[in-house]
Order: C-alpha cells, then sequence, then structure tokens
C-alpha cells in the first residue's frame, strides 16, 4: 500500500501549519531597543576589558578554532538529523543534506529578523510541503523538534547545575532542581494514570479545553498528537522516541562542546564544572528572542555568567566573542546562501510519493 505525501493528504489532515509571519508589537521593539541600548552603554562601561579582549582574540590558535567551527558544524547537523528522523518516522524521506540546508536557512532567517522565528519556521513549513512532506507531518516535525530540544536544553542545566554544586547565583540550584523534580514527579503520575481508560479520557478533555483557548495551542496539539499516532500504528512504546531526543541532546552539547573550544583556542582555563550552566542560561536567555539572535542578551549574560564563574572580564569578552563569531556570524551567510538556492530550487520540486 502506498501513501500520497502531496496536496492529496490535505483533505484528511486539515491540521494548521505553523502561524503565518505577524509584525512583533510596539512593547517588543521598546524592550529591545531598551536592551540593545543597555549592552551599547555597558559594553562602553567595560571598554578597556573589551579593548584587552580584542587583543587576546588574535592570539587564538588555528587548529583550535578549527577544532571549534568543526564542533559547531556537528552541531548544527545534529538539530538536522533530529529533523530527518522525526520526518522518516512519519513515512517522509528527503535526505540529510537537504533537511541540513532547511535547518541552516531557517536558523539564519530566524536569527536575524525580528520575529524571525515565526516567519522562518513559516518558510520552513512551506519548503517541506513544496518538497512532498505532508501539511500535518510538516507541523509535527517542527513542533516535536522544538519539544525536544527544549526539554534538552533543560537537561543540560540541570547537569550543570548538579556539577556546579553550590556554585553560581544565589537560589539557582534549588530552583532548578525543584523543578526537575516536579517535571519528574508529573511524568510518573501521567505514565501511571494513563492506566485508566477513565483517566487517560479526563486528560485528553483538559489537553483540548487548552487547544481551545489558543488556535496556535490547537495547531500544535493536532501536530504533535497525530505523529505520535502514527509512529504508535508502527512501532509502539518509547523506544523510537530514544534517537530523537539524544540527537535533540547532542545539538546543545556539541554547541556547548564549541564554546569549550573556543576558550581552548585562548589557553583559557574554563571551570568545566560551571560551563553547562552559564551556556544553558545563556541559551535560555537568548531563546526569548528579544533581540534578533538574541544579538546583545547572548553576550552579555554569557560574558557576565563566565565573569561570575571565575574568568577575568577580558578573557569572558574574548571566549564570549570567539564563541559568537563560530555559533552565529559564521552560519549568517551560509544560511541567507542555503535559503536563496532553496527558495529557487523549490519551485521546480515535485512531491515524492511514499511506500
Amino acid at each position: 500500500m502506498r501513501e500520497e505525501t502531496g496536496a492529496t493528504d490535505d483533505a484528511a489532515d486539515p491540521a494548521p501549519g505553523p502561524p503565518p509571519f505577524r509584525a512583533r508589537h510596539p512593547v517588543w521593539w521598546l524592550v529591545s531597543a531598551v536592551l540593545v541600548v543597555a549592552a551599547v552603554a555597558l559594553a562602553l562601561h567595560r571598554r578597556y576589558d573589551l579593548a584587552a579582549a580584542l587583543h587576546l582574540i588574535p592570539t587564538a590558535s588555528p587548529p583550535r578554532l578549527a577544532a571549534a567551527a568543526l564542533l559547531e558544524a556537528l552541531s548544527v547537523l545534529s538539530l538536522a538529523a533530529l529533523q530527518r528522523r522525526l520526518l522518516v518516522m512519519g513515512g517522509a524521506r528527503l535526505g540529510l543534506a537537504v533537511v541540513t540546508a532547511l535547518v541552516v536557512a531557517a536558523n539564519a532567517v530566524a536569527g536575524a529578523l525580528p520575529g524571525g522565528a515565526a516567519f522562518a519556521a513559516a518558510w520552513q513549513f512551506g519548503q517541506l510541503r513544496r518538497r512532498g512532506v505532508s501539511l500535518v507531518l510538516a507541523g509535527s516535525v517542527l513542533a516535536v523538534s522544538g519539544v525536544l530540544s527544549a526539554l534538552a536544553l533543560f537537561l543540560l542545566l540541570v547537569a550543570g547545575v548538579l556539577a556546579g554544586g553550590a556554585a553560581g547565583p544565589a537560589g539557582l540550584r534549588a530552583a532548578v532542581l525543584w523543578m526537575a523534580a516536579l517535571l519528574v514527579l508529573l511524568a510518573a503520575g501521567a505514565a501511571a494514570l494513563s492506566r485508566f481508560t477513565a483517566v487517560r479520557r479526563r486528560a485528553w478533555r483538559v489537553w483540548r479545553r487548552i487547544g481551545v483557548r489558543s488556535r496556535r495551542m490547537w495547531g500544535i496539539e493536532e501536530q504533535m498528537s497525530r505523529l505520535v499516532r502514527r509512529v504508535r500504528a508502527t512501532r509502539p512504546g518509547p523506544r523510537p522516541w530514544l534517537a530523537p531526543s539524544l540527537l535533540a541532546l547532542a545539538n546543545w552539547v556539541l554547541d556547548a562542546a564549541c564554546l569549550a573550544a573556543c576558550a581552548w583556542a585562548l589557553d583559557v582555563a574554563l571551570p568545566w564544572r560551571v560551563t553547562l550552566t552559564a551556556y544553558a542560561l545563556t541559551q535560555m536567555a537568548g531563546a526569548l528572542r528579544l533581540t534578533p539572535g538574541g544579538i546583545g542578551i547572548v553576550e552579555t549574560g554569557l560574558a557576565a555568567l563566565l565573569v561570575l564563574y571565575g574568568l577575568r572580564p577580558d578573557q569572558a569578552i574574548a571566549v564570549t566573542l570567539l564563541y559568537r563569531i563560530a555559533s552565529y556570524w559564521a552560519l549568517q551567510p551560509i544560511g541567507w546562501t542555503s535559503w536563496l538556492g532553496l527558495t529557487l530550487a523549490a519551485r521546480h520540486a515535485r512531491p515524492h510519493v511514499i511506500p
């Protein structure tokens, strides 16, 4: 039996895709402007440390910088492999090279434009549709990969807090561990209660009521539920989700390793026990997208945390700038080139027929 993953699926699977791109609210622009001005003011205040960092950067070892670039490339490849794995689980067949180009392009768009995350999601969703991926599966892959990535980043934060002990901001360790314990208890409770039919029905009604209040949540619920049902119908149990979860974790771990490699290139002794905490907190702050690509927020936050954890200000700034060059600025021209090529190539793409 063969399944068409092109436009013929839409009638049977009318679930909405990602929300269309919308202009940012004026409050977002105000907050973004305030943060950028604050970052500039802080840079001026620490201009001597910034100048020292700029003198330190040229001393970086080129082979070690190459290692940092390789780790960042592997991080991006892990994210692409995650999305491709989910596509395969849903019955689609796209090459890893194509999915990698889509991920690099979407990240570049998300990191360069105000409100770029929504625009990038809508663009990537459209690119998957033009390449024969069904409407439901395309939306499901983006939603599920986002959830797995968020959980993996939180797991990395928990690992960093446990490794760092009492170091870091006061109360951080307790807050993170309480949140982790709560999530574990909720997951265990849900797994136990799911054995009862009445409880499953009640939980389903609550889940749907949440979706009714938000069209976006309704779409995400539909997409995730259908992908889970499709996977369970062919390969029941939690085992099929192990590889995607590990790929989501590898994406963050390799990116954090890129940060460590940048410190290594500068011969800076990075306190590894607290590096994961600083990294995870910075990524969570950047994920709020208060500025395009987290510009100003990531640099200021990461440098401040590294100083808090024992680095000299000039070392912290130099490591942060090198890391941002490797993980953000170097990927921008590659991503926009991929975006242009994929956008043009999509006009000639044909839907695939999948067994």
